[in-house]
C-alpha cells in the first residue's frame, strides 16, 4: 500500500530531519529553520510543508516525555539500541498520538508501519507496530488530559 498523500510526505520529511538531526547532534528545530532559509536561495531543497514543522517543533519540545513513553513501552529493548530511524518514526507516531486530535489513532499507527517499510529494517514494521499499539492505548487519556489543561 503506497501513500502519496501530503500529511505521508510530511510525516516522512519529518522522520528525515529527525534522523539528520540526531545524526549530527542538533536540535531538529535548527534543521527547520536553516531549511527554510535554505529554500530562499535554492529551490531544489525543498519547502518544510507546515505539518513537518509543527510535528518537528512539537516533538523538540517534548523529547524528554516522549523518549520516557517509548522506552516504557520496549521490552528487551533500549532506545540507545533500536535503529535511528525507528528511534524518529516511534518519536513522531507517539507525539502525533498525543497531539493530533485531527487524526485517528489507527491512521497514525499504519502511517509509522509504513514509514518503517520504507525506511527501515524487515524487522521494523511489526516491531513499530506493537509498540505504538501499547502507546495507542494511552492516546485517548493524553488527549483528554491535554484538552483539560487547556481549559484551566
Amino acid at each position: 500500500m503506497k501513500h502519496s498523500g501530503t500529511r505521508h510526505k510530511a510525516r516522512k520529511r519529518a522522520v528525515d530531519l529527525l534522523f539528520e538531526a540526531e545524526a549530527k547532534n542538533v536540535s531538529p528545530s535548527t534543521l527547520i529553520i536553516e531549511r527554510r532559509e535554505l529554500v530562499r536561495d535554492d529551490e531544489s531543497v525543498g519547502t518544510v510543508h507546515d505539518y513537518t514543522a509543527t510535528v518537528i517543533e512539537g516533538i523538540a519540545g517534548d523529547y524528554p516525555q516522549i523518549d520516557a513513553v517509548v522506552s516504557s513501552h520496549l521490552k528487551e529493548w533500549t532506545l540507545e539500541r533500536l535503529p535511528a530511524v525507528d528511534r524518529a518514526i516511534l518519536r513522531l507516531a507517539t507525539w502525533e498520538l498525543f497531539n493530533a486530535d485531527d487524526v485517528d489513532p489507527v491512521v497514525i499507527v499504519d502511517e509509522a508501519v509504513e514509514l518503517a517499510k520504507e525506511l527501515s529494517t524487515d524487522d521494523s514494521p511489526a516491531f513499530v507496530n506493537g509498540v505504538l499499539g501499547k502507546i495507542a492505548e494511552l492516546a485517548p487519556q493524553v488527549r483528554a488530559a491535554a484538552r483539560a489543561g487547556d481549559d484551566v
